[in-house]
């Protein structure tokens, strides 16, 4: 599904700052994978090039076999939309429009009907609970709803790979427990390959496994097996043995 080969990012200026240094990185379908580790260490800026919003400044990147990195400003646009799904910390929902609006967003991009549209939405707002809110604007609802509001609007268009930067980041625990099981289930059922960022130890045991990434170079990875208390166990045991600033995991939570 997704093939990361050899890629580095250099950042130039006054002085050119190496982001990422020669990761490999390959995630099959279906699968659900965290890439974790301290601020700086490169794991956005790894998302953003899978994303296709940065560029990589060597090696190249694969999904499903093309590289959206070499199509044209229109062709990748298309990729971007029909191909992949976003989902940010801060929701990224616009206020003006009201839930199943946004909901709707890719589709009407793509030219779709109405009628199609409004049918995808009622499907996938009863697959992850938010019919009810529906036609309420996003300052009228909850955290955990506009997480799952931004989830819907990601999935609408069934994308291939489902891209997630910290995304229980502004959540309390109750509703990042939600958005994570909610994640897990549509990995499961709707077999969709996911790849999450996160600091939260709590978010990332919820993944198949979680590469962890440091000053830019890939450091190692666990796989999750059936325990999942015993593999948030040795997230927290890897964090801790890759150091780091204490805030960049304050959101550990037993």
């Amino acid at each position: 599904m997704l093939k990361v080969r050899q890629v580095s990012k250099v950042y130039e200026g006054k002085v050119s700052y190496r982001a990422l240094s020669d990761i490999d990185l390959t995630v099959e379908d279906n699968e659900f994978v965290g890439i974790m580790g301290p601020s700086g260490s490169g794991k956005t800026t790894l998302l953003n090039m899978i994303a296709t919003i940065d560029e990589p400044t060597t090696g190249e990147i694969l999904i499903n076999g093309k590289d959206p990195h070499r199509l044209k400003k229109e062709k990748l646009a298309q990729f971007r939309r029909r191909e992949l799904g976003f989902v940010f910390q801060d929701f990224n929902l616009l206020h003006t429009l009201t839930v199943e609006e946004n909901m709707v967003l890719p589709l009407t991009l793509d030219g779709k009907k109405v009628s199609e549209m409004k049918k995808k939405a009622k499907e996938i707002a009863a697959k992850l609970g938010i019919t009810e809110i529906m036609n309420k604007r996003t300052y009228e609802i909850s955290g955990g709803q506009a997480q799952r509001a931004a989830v819907a609007r990601a999935m609408i268009h069934t994308p291939k790979l489902l891209l997630a930067d910290e995304p229980t980041g502004n959540l309390d625990s109750k509703s990042s427990k939600d958005v994570m099981e909610l994640l897990e289930s549509i990995n499961e059922k709707e077999k969709t390959t996911m790849l999450l960022v996160t600091h939260d130890p709590q978010a990332a045991s919820y993944c198949n496994r979680v590469v962890f990434i440091r000053d830019g170079k890939f450091y190692s990875e666990i796989h999750r097996g059936d325990n999942r208390q015993a593999f948030f166990q040795k997230i927290i045991d890897t964090l801790s043995l890759m150091g780091g600033d204490s805030n960049d995991f304050s959101s550990v939570r037993v």
